[in-house]
């Protein structure tokens, strides 16, 4: 059972390392009137430092922009064995790789 709670910590760290993320470098439009934050795309603004997750997108605020990170692995990026496959709940914004012929059961890492 411990070789099962490494695999989900590694694949953890695939997801992370193959999420699609994208960032937003802040515009200085006024010199004398500097922002206070960064404005998401729903037009709300979050100040420096703040982190928050909104559509499965983890997502933070710093002086020179607004990065965020898909909470779901592409696919086509996390090794799969081949009698598996990944399944993503984009409610939960998680994933989990289970057997194609059981998708009750996770699968073991190879």
């Amino acid at each position: 059972m411990p070789s099962l709670h490494v695999f989900i910590c590694l694949l953890g760290l695939v997801v992370l390392c193959h999420s699609d993320c994208f960032f937003e470098k802040l515009e200085l439009k006024d010199p004398n009137n500097p922002p206070k934050g960064c404005v998401d795309k729903d037009g709300k603004q979050h100040g420096f430092g703040s982190e928050w997750d909104r559509d499965c997108m983890a997502c933070s605020c710093m002086k020179d922009g607004l990065s965020c990170c898909s909470k779901i692995p592409d696919a086509n990026a996390v090794d799969i064995p081949e009698e598996c496959e990944l399944v993503v709940n984009k409610e939960a914004c998680s994933a989990k790789v289970v057997k194609k012929s059981d998708k009750t059961q996770e699968c073991n890492p190879l």
